[in-house]
């Protein structure tokens, strides 16, 4: 049993005795209050979360243009762009 997990839980819940109250017919049961709360921090990552859930993961805009250059053929690549995105990312891999 580990000692210090014990006494995180026993500060969380206390270690005073149950309240008592007494219902209509005369019996005592013990009255514990549920509370729940979330810091600015978690509403913030919760309105981050709905936004990128709302967000396309492709931009049709851009996928569309370049389909219709290609089927045109009025797509064109610059052979120098190319080359120099190739080396770009063989030199970042640093592979030799």
């Amino acid at each position: 049993m580990r000692i210090g997990t014990y006494n995180m839980v026993s500060q969380l819940y206390g270690n005073g005795p149950a309240k008592k109250s007494n219902s209509a017919n005369g019996t005592s049961y013990a009255s514990f209050k549920d509370e729940v709360s979330f810091s600015s921090t978690g509403k913030d990552m919760q309105v981050a979360k709905n936004a990128l859930a709302a967000t396309p993961d492709v931009r049709e805009s851009l996928v569309n243009d370049i389909k219709a250059r290609l089927e045109n053929g009025t797509y064109e690549v610059s052979s120098e762009d190319f080359a120099s995105k190739i080396m770009e990312a063989f030199s970042a891999r640093k592979v030799f």
